[in-house]
């Protein structure tokens, strides 16, 4: 079986569409987040109240643009690659902040600002409690971003990426996932490649007959952790997992924390990539700065073994700090790694 390429003469390497999100990361300790009915490692969407509850409660903390597809397409521009990025945001001081940052960060933002009654919700912002064991536990007000729709996503923007790059986090949004289905039957009108991921276990056990859906049928490459392929496919083995989605989409790639990663094709190659030594401060943005890495190699004509230790060397980056936004150049740090 051929192995999957990218389209080639296209203006834009990635198009990335998620939630547009202001991170707020503090330190805590395990008895907070008992205080607050919290699961550790877990993302919580939050209405408004509970998350004005939570930031109050909060010790000091950092506020930082995030969001999960929003950190791939920073790690994409920080890797060399033209990304893209569609989110909504509110005219307000934290939409100010979010546009700044991504624009500063080297991606392209056609973000759609609302304003008016449908700004009331304003932006989203992502409260995110870092334990001493490095695990993040996340809050999510979606405000504004989850009211994201087809008519802010440009789809004229599809034809022109060689790969698009989307969020499970959205399905949660009927508008938002009416909005990425569309982008996927463009797509493959248009010979663009499809990513997509899980994003959290959670958003797996909401809408899992719908991601089985998508995974065999749209999806060309898919990014999951060990915990989100095996709830997919209701299994305890991570190899059986592993076995079953390989059957399903054209490239998987699996986290697995410590143990490092498993990258599999549906033409019979796996390649387990181990993980690369990092002094773990905070786990948040791993797995989006994951797929950066792993979508860089593969549109610039990498195999996906190399492809994948491009992934291991940004993820190893990505949890050495506070924060999910790379903070050294990633280009650098690949080239001399590898």
């Amino acid at each position: 079986m051929t192995a999957l390429l990218p389209p080639s003469n296209r203006a834009l390497d990635v198009l990335c569409i998620g939630n547009a999100i202001v991170d707020v990361l503090a330190h805590t300790d395990d008895s907070f987040l008992d205080d607050h009915a919290m699961v550790k490692g877990s993302m919580q969407i939050t209405d408004p109240d509970r998350a004005r509850t939570i930031y109050a409660a909060m010790p000091s903390a950092v506020e930082m643009s995030g969001g999960s597809a929003a950190n791939t397409a920073a790690g994409l521009a920080s890797l060399g690659i033209s990304a893209a990025f569609i989110g909504k945001v509110a005219e307000d001081d934290l939409g100010d902040v979010f546009a700044h940052d991504i624009r500063a960060a080297g991606v392209a933002f056609h973000g759609f600002a609302a304003s008016g009654t449908d700004a009331a919700a304003g932006t989203a912002r992502c409260l995110i409690c870092v334990t001493p064991d490095a695990q993040r536990t996340m809050n999510t007000s979606l405000g504004v971003a989850g009211q994201l729709t087809s008519e802010d996503v440009d789809l004229a923007l599809v034809p022109t990426a060689r790969v698009v790059y989307l969020e499970g986090y959205l399905w949660d949004e009927p508008a938002a996932k009416s909005a990425l289905r569309n982008v996927m039957g463009w797509a493959a009108e248009a010979g663009t490649r499809v990513a997509f991921s899980l994003s959290d276990g959670f958003c797996v056990d909401r809408h899992r007959s719908e991601f089985l859906e998508i995974v065999e049928h749209h999806v060309d490459i898919l990014f999951a952790n060990e915990d989100e392929i095996c709830s997919l496919y209701e299994v305890s083995d991570f190899d059986e997992a592993a076995r079953r989605v390989a059957g399903h989409c054209a490239i998987a790639c699996l986290t697995r924390g410590e143990a490092g990663s498993v990258i599999i094709s549906s033409s019979g190659e796996r390649f387990d990539i181990p993980v690369v030594a990092a002094d773990l401060v905070d786990t948040t943005g791993a797995g989006d700065l994951y797929a950066a890495g792993f979508l860089s190699g593969w549109v610039s004509g990498a195999d996906l073994e190399t492809s994948g230790r491009i992934a291991s060397i940004v993820a190893a980056e990505a949890i050495s700090h506070m924060g999910a936004r790379p903070q050294t150049n990633l280009t650098t740090l690949v080239k001399g790694a590898l």
